[in-house]
Protein backbone atom coordinates (compact mmCIF):
# COMPACT_ATOMS: atom_id res chain seq x y z
CA UNK A 1 0.00 0.00 0.00
CA UNK A 2 1.32 3.42 -0.99
CA UNK A 3 1.29 6.45 1.30
CA UNK A 4 -0.05 9.91 0.50
CA UNK A 5 -0.40 13.10 2.53
CA UNK A 6 -3.46 15.33 2.29
CA UNK A 7 -2.83 19.00 3.00
CA UNK A 8 -5.41 20.85 5.04
CA UNK A 9 -6.98 23.93 3.49
CA UNK A 10 -6.69 25.51 6.94
CA UNK A 11 -2.90 25.37 6.76
CA UNK A 12 -1.28 28.66 5.55
CA UNK A 13 -0.06 28.33 1.97
CA UNK A 14 3.67 28.62 2.60
CA UNK A 15 3.40 26.11 5.43
CA UNK A 16 1.48 23.77 3.12
CA UNK A 17 4.23 23.90 0.50
CA UNK A 18 6.83 23.16 3.19
CA UNK A 19 4.70 20.24 4.39
CA UNK A 20 4.55 18.85 0.84
CA UNK A 21 8.34 19.06 0.58
CA UNK A 22 8.59 17.25 3.93
CA UNK A 23 6.26 14.53 2.63
CA UNK A 24 8.45 14.01 -0.41
CA UNK A 25 11.57 13.87 1.74
CA UNK A 26 9.87 11.35 4.02
CA UNK A 27 9.31 9.04 1.06
CA UNK A 28 5.58 9.59 0.56
CA UNK A 29 4.33 8.76 -2.94
CA UNK A 30 1.68 11.46 -3.31
CA UNK A 31 0.51 14.80 -1.94
CA UNK A 32 -3.18 15.70 -2.25
CA UNK A 33 -4.50 19.26 -2.13
CA UNK A 34 -8.10 19.63 -1.00
CA UNK A 35 -10.46 22.41 -2.00
CA UNK A 36 -13.20 22.72 0.58
CA UNK A 37 -15.24 25.92 0.44
CA UNK A 38 -14.20 28.51 1.49
CA UNK A 39 -10.62 27.50 2.18
CA UNK A 40 -7.44 28.03 0.17
CA UNK A 41 -7.56 27.44 -3.59
CA UNK A 42 -6.27 24.08 -4.78
CA UNK A 43 -4.68 24.89 -8.13
CA UNK A 44 -2.50 27.80 -7.00
CA UNK A 45 -1.26 25.74 -4.07
CA UNK A 46 -0.70 22.63 -6.23
CA UNK A 47 1.32 24.68 -8.72
CA UNK A 48 3.57 25.97 -5.95
CA UNK A 49 4.02 22.41 -4.66
CA UNK A 50 4.85 21.17 -8.16
CA UNK A 51 7.67 23.72 -8.39
CA UNK A 52 9.01 22.96 -4.91
CA UNK A 53 9.11 19.17 -5.33
CA UNK A 54 10.61 16.79 -7.87
CA UNK A 55 9.23 13.28 -7.44
CA UNK A 56 6.02 13.19 -5.42
CA UNK A 57 2.75 13.02 -7.37
CA UNK A 58 0.51 16.06 -6.89
CA UNK A 59 -3.21 15.37 -6.72
CA UNK A 60 -6.20 17.71 -6.62
CA UNK A 61 -8.64 16.06 -4.28
CA UNK A 62 -11.15 17.17 -5.47
CA UNK A 63 -12.68 20.00 -7.53
CA UNK A 64 -16.14 20.10 -9.04
CA UNK A 65 -17.91 20.88 -12.34
CA UNK A 66 -20.12 23.58 -10.81
CA UNK A 67 -17.55 26.24 -9.97
CA UNK A 68 -15.25 25.33 -12.88
CA UNK A 69 -16.31 24.68 -16.46
CA UNK A 70 -14.79 21.44 -17.84
CA UNK A 71 -12.73 23.39 -20.38
CA UNK A 72 -11.22 25.40 -17.53
CA UNK A 73 -10.62 22.17 -15.62
CA UNK A 74 -8.76 20.70 -18.59
CA UNK A 75 -6.66 23.88 -18.86
CA UNK A 76 -5.80 23.77 -15.16
CA UNK A 77 -5.02 20.05 -15.01
CA UNK A 78 -2.88 20.16 -18.16
CA UNK A 79 -0.96 23.17 -16.83
CA UNK A 80 -0.36 21.48 -13.47
CA UNK A 81 0.87 18.37 -15.25
CA UNK A 82 3.22 20.49 -17.36
CA UNK A 83 4.55 22.33 -14.32
CA UNK A 84 5.13 19.10 -12.40
CA UNK A 85 6.74 17.22 -15.27
CA UNK A 86 3.96 14.65 -15.50
CA UNK A 87 3.18 14.20 -11.80
CA UNK A 88 -0.40 15.52 -11.65
CA UNK A 89 -3.48 13.57 -10.61
CA UNK A 90 -6.79 15.09 -11.68
CA UNK A 91 -9.40 14.71 -8.95
CA UNK A 92 -13.04 15.49 -9.71
CA UNK A 93 -16.18 15.18 -7.62
CA UNK A 94 -19.82 16.25 -7.68
CA UNK A 95 -19.54 18.44 -4.54
CA UNK A 96 -22.66 18.79 -2.36
CA UNK A 97 -25.78 20.87 -1.98
CA UNK A 98 -24.64 22.58 1.23
CA UNK A 99 -21.62 24.15 -0.47
CA UNK A 100 -23.07 24.79 -3.90
CA UNK A 101 -26.55 26.01 -3.04
CA UNK A 102 -26.26 26.91 0.63
CA UNK A 103 -23.00 28.86 0.39
CA UNK A 104 -22.61 29.79 -3.28
CA UNK A 105 -26.20 30.03 -4.55
CA UNK A 106 -25.63 27.52 -7.38
CA UNK A 107 -28.56 25.23 -8.18
CA UNK A 108 -27.49 21.66 -7.37
CA UNK A 109 -29.41 19.63 -9.93
CA UNK A 110 -28.45 16.25 -11.48
CA UNK A 111 -24.97 16.25 -9.93
CA UNK A 112 -23.96 12.80 -11.18
CA UNK A 113 -25.04 13.55 -14.74
CA UNK A 114 -23.10 16.82 -14.68
CA UNK A 115 -20.03 15.07 -13.29
CA UNK A 116 -20.16 12.38 -15.99
CA UNK A 117 -20.48 14.99 -18.73
CA UNK A 118 -17.58 16.99 -17.31
CA UNK A 119 -15.31 13.94 -17.03
CA UNK A 120 -15.93 13.07 -20.68
CA UNK A 121 -15.12 16.59 -21.89
CA UNK A 122 -12.03 16.92 -19.71
CA UNK A 123 -10.64 13.56 -20.79
CA UNK A 124 -11.11 14.34 -24.49
CA UNK A 125 -9.51 17.77 -24.18
CA UNK A 126 -6.54 16.33 -22.29
CA UNK A 127 -6.17 13.77 -25.07
CA UNK A 128 -5.67 16.64 -27.52
CA UNK A 129 -9.05 16.40 -29.23
CA UNK A 130 -11.12 19.24 -30.62
CA UNK A 131 -14.30 18.65 -28.62
CA UNK A 132 -17.68 19.33 -30.16
CA UNK A 133 -20.24 18.57 -27.50
CA UNK A 134 -23.83 19.55 -26.77
CA UNK A 135 -25.31 18.12 -23.59
CA UNK A 136 -27.73 18.93 -20.76
CA UNK A 137 -25.09 20.90 -18.83
CA UNK A 138 -22.46 22.03 -21.34
CA UNK A 139 -22.06 23.11 -24.94
CA UNK A 140 -18.45 22.99 -26.11
CA UNK A 141 -16.75 23.53 -29.45
CA UNK A 142 -13.04 23.97 -28.80
CA UNK A 143 -9.64 22.41 -28.17
CA UNK A 144 -6.73 23.34 -25.94
CA UNK A 145 -4.30 25.67 -27.69
CA UNK A 146 -1.34 23.59 -26.51
CA UNK A 147 -0.52 19.89 -26.47
CA UNK A 148 -0.92 18.43 -22.98
CA UNK A 149 2.19 16.75 -21.65
CA UNK A 150 0.29 13.51 -21.05
CA UNK A 151 -2.81 12.69 -23.11
CA UNK A 152 -3.71 10.04 -20.54
CA UNK A 153 -3.37 12.12 -17.37
CA UNK A 154 -5.06 10.02 -14.63
CA UNK A 155 -8.56 11.12 -13.66
CA UNK A 156 -9.64 10.21 -10.13
CA UNK A 157 -13.22 10.62 -8.93
CA UNK A 158 -14.02 11.54 -5.34
CA UNK A 159 -17.35 9.71 -5.12
CA UNK A 160 -19.09 7.41 -2.66
CA UNK A 161 -22.60 6.31 -3.72
CA UNK A 162 -23.37 3.14 -5.74
CA UNK A 163 -24.31 4.98 -8.95
CA UNK A 164 -21.30 7.28 -8.67
CA UNK A 165 -19.01 4.29 -8.14
CA UNK A 166 -20.51 2.72 -11.26
CA UNK A 167 -19.55 5.90 -13.14
CA UNK A 168 -16.03 5.72 -11.74
CA UNK A 169 -15.64 2.09 -12.78
CA UNK A 170 -16.43 3.01 -16.37
CA UNK A 171 -14.97 6.48 -16.77
CA UNK A 172 -12.14 7.03 -14.26
CA UNK A 173 -8.66 5.72 -13.57
CA UNK A 174 -9.13 5.79 -9.84
CA UNK A 175 -11.41 6.58 -6.91
CA UNK A 176 -10.61 8.78 -3.92
CA UNK A 177 -12.66 7.59 -0.95
CA UNK A 178 -14.04 9.88 1.72
CA UNK A 179 -12.77 10.08 5.26
CA UNK A 180 -14.21 7.29 7.46
CA UNK A 181 -14.29 4.89 4.52
CA UNK A 182 -13.37 1.92 6.68
CA UNK A 183 -12.04 -1.45 5.50
CA UNK A 184 -15.55 -2.94 5.13
CA UNK A 185 -16.55 -0.09 2.82
CA UNK A 186 -13.22 -0.28 0.94
CA UNK A 187 -13.96 -3.96 0.28
CA UNK A 188 -17.42 -3.11 -1.07
CA UNK A 189 -15.98 -0.44 -3.36
CA UNK A 190 -13.25 -2.77 -4.60
CA UNK A 191 -15.90 -5.34 -5.51
CA UNK A 192 -17.94 -2.65 -7.27
CA UNK A 193 -15.18 -1.08 -9.39
CA UNK A 194 -13.06 -4.14 -10.07
CA UNK A 195 -9.35 -4.82 -9.70
CA UNK A 196 -7.99 -2.33 -12.24
CA UNK A 197 -9.35 0.90 -10.72
CA UNK A 198 -6.88 2.50 -8.33
CA UNK A 199 -8.36 2.99 -4.85
CA UNK A 200 -7.09 5.77 -2.62
CA UNK A 201 -8.79 6.74 0.60
CA UNK A 202 -8.52 9.37 3.30
CA UNK A 203 -7.49 7.60 6.50
CA UNK A 204 -7.97 9.20 9.89
CA UNK A 205 -4.76 8.72 11.90
CA UNK A 206 -4.06 9.16 15.61
CA UNK A 207 -1.05 7.50 17.24
CA UNK A 208 0.18 7.67 20.82
CA UNK A 209 2.04 5.49 23.29
CA UNK A 210 -1.24 5.65 25.18
CA UNK A 211 -3.88 4.05 22.97
CA UNK A 212 -6.62 5.70 25.02
CA UNK A 213 -5.14 9.16 24.45
CA UNK A 214 -4.85 8.52 20.72
CA UNK A 215 -8.46 7.39 20.46
CA UNK A 216 -9.78 10.28 22.54
CA UNK A 217 -7.93 12.73 20.27
CA UNK A 218 -9.69 11.51 17.13
CA UNK A 219 -13.22 11.02 18.51
CA UNK A 220 -14.40 14.60 17.80
CA UNK A 221 -13.40 14.35 14.11
CA UNK A 222 -15.10 10.98 13.77
CA UNK A 223 -18.28 12.23 15.44
CA UNK A 224 -18.41 15.24 13.13
CA UNK A 225 -17.93 13.25 9.92
CA UNK A 226 -20.40 10.58 10.98
CA UNK A 227 -22.89 13.42 11.25
CA UNK A 228 -21.92 14.61 7.77
CA UNK A 229 -22.24 11.13 6.22
CA UNK A 230 -25.50 10.29 7.97
CA UNK A 231 -27.25 7.08 6.94
CA UNK A 232 -25.05 6.05 4.03
CA UNK A 233 -23.34 2.94 2.70
CA UNK A 234 -20.15 4.19 4.39
CA UNK A 235 -21.78 4.14 7.81
CA UNK A 236 -23.99 1.10 7.22
CA UNK A 237 -20.98 -0.97 6.14
CA UNK A 238 -19.37 -0.10 9.49
CA UNK A 239 -22.39 -1.50 11.32
CA UNK A 240 -24.14 1.75 12.27
CA UNK A 241 -27.92 1.58 12.52
CA UNK A 242 -30.17 4.21 10.98
CA UNK A 243 -31.07 5.39 14.49
CA UNK A 244 -27.41 5.83 15.47
CA UNK A 245 -26.70 7.70 12.22
CA UNK A 246 -29.63 9.99 13.01
CA UNK A 247 -28.15 10.75 16.42
CA UNK A 248 -24.81 11.68 14.88
CA UNK A 249 -26.59 13.87 12.33
CA UNK A 250 -28.65 15.61 15.01
CA UNK A 251 -25.52 16.32 17.01
CA UNK A 252 -23.84 17.88 13.99
CA UNK A 253 -26.85 20.07 13.20
CA UNK A 254 -27.01 21.21 16.83
CA UNK A 255 -23.28 22.03 16.73
CA UNK A 256 -22.77 19.43 19.46
CA UNK A 257 -21.16 16.40 17.77
CA UNK A 258 -21.95 13.17 19.61
CA UNK A 259 -18.43 12.33 20.70
CA UNK A 260 -19.93 10.22 23.48
CA UNK A 261 -21.26 7.75 20.90
CA UNK A 262 -17.86 7.10 19.28
CA UNK A 263 -16.81 3.83 20.89
CA UNK A 264 -13.41 2.18 20.63
CA UNK A 265 -15.01 -0.60 18.58
CA UNK A 266 -16.42 1.94 16.14
CA UNK A 267 -13.02 3.62 15.79
CA UNK A 268 -11.48 0.26 14.87
CA UNK A 269 -13.97 -0.03 12.00
CA UNK A 270 -13.35 3.44 10.60
CA UNK A 271 -9.87 4.86 11.30
CA UNK A 272 -6.32 4.02 12.36
CA UNK A 273 -6.10 5.04 16.02
CA UNK A 274 -4.29 3.74 19.08
CA UNK A 275 -0.81 2.58 19.96
CA UNK A 276 1.76 2.15 17.16
CA UNK A 277 1.01 -1.59 17.07
CA UNK A 278 -2.76 -0.99 16.94
CA UNK A 279 -2.37 1.55 14.12
CA UNK A 280 -0.09 -0.80 12.19
CA UNK A 281 -2.81 -3.47 12.45
CA UNK A 282 -5.36 -0.96 11.16
CA UNK A 283 -3.21 -0.16 8.13
CA UNK A 284 -2.95 -3.89 7.46
CA UNK A 285 -6.77 -4.12 7.50
CA UNK A 286 -7.06 -1.29 4.98
CA UNK A 287 -4.51 -2.91 2.66
CA UNK A 288 -6.16 -6.33 2.92
CA UNK A 289 -9.51 -4.75 2.01
CA UNK A 290 -8.07 -3.54 -1.29
CA UNK A 291 -6.91 0.02 -0.60
CA UNK A 292 -4.00 0.95 -2.90
CA UNK A 293 -3.15 4.34 -1.36
CA UNK A 294 -3.66 5.47 2.24
CA UNK A 295 -4.11 9.25 2.19
CA UNK A 296 -3.17 10.49 5.65
CA UNK A 297 -5.01 13.64 6.69
CA UNK A 298 -3.07 16.71 7.73
CA UNK A 299 -3.77 18.24 11.13
CA UNK A 300 -2.71 21.91 10.89
CA UNK A 301 -2.31 22.06 14.67
CA UNK A 302 0.42 19.38 14.49
CA UNK A 303 3.85 19.71 12.88
CA UNK A 304 3.58 17.83 9.58
CA UNK A 305 6.90 16.08 10.19
CA UNK A 306 5.37 14.40 13.22
CA UNK A 307 2.33 13.19 11.30
CA UNK A 308 4.53 11.95 8.45
CA UNK A 309 6.86 10.10 10.82
CA UNK A 310 4.00 8.39 12.65
CA UNK A 311 2.30 7.39 9.40
CA UNK A 312 5.48 5.89 7.98
CA UNK A 313 6.09 3.89 11.13
CA UNK A 314 2.50 2.64 11.21
CA UNK A 315 2.64 1.55 7.57
CA UNK A 316 5.88 -0.32 8.18
CA UNK A 317 8.12 1.95 6.06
Amino acid sequence: MRLAFSLSGHRPSRSAVAAAVAAEQAGFDEVWVTEDYVERGAFALAGAIAQATSSVQVGIGVVNPWTRHPVLLAMEFATLDELSGGRALAGLGASNERWMTGQLGIAFDRPLSRLAESVSIVRRLLAGEHVTHSGPAYTVDTALSFRPLRPDLPIVLGVKGPRALELAAGAADGVLLSILAGPAYVRLVRDAVGPSVRLAGYVGLSVDASGAAARDRIRPMVARFLGIHGDHLITRSAGLSADLCAQFRAGLVADAPRVDLVTDELLDRLVAAGTPAEVAAAFTRFAAAGLDVAVVRDDPSVAPEQTLRLARAAAGF
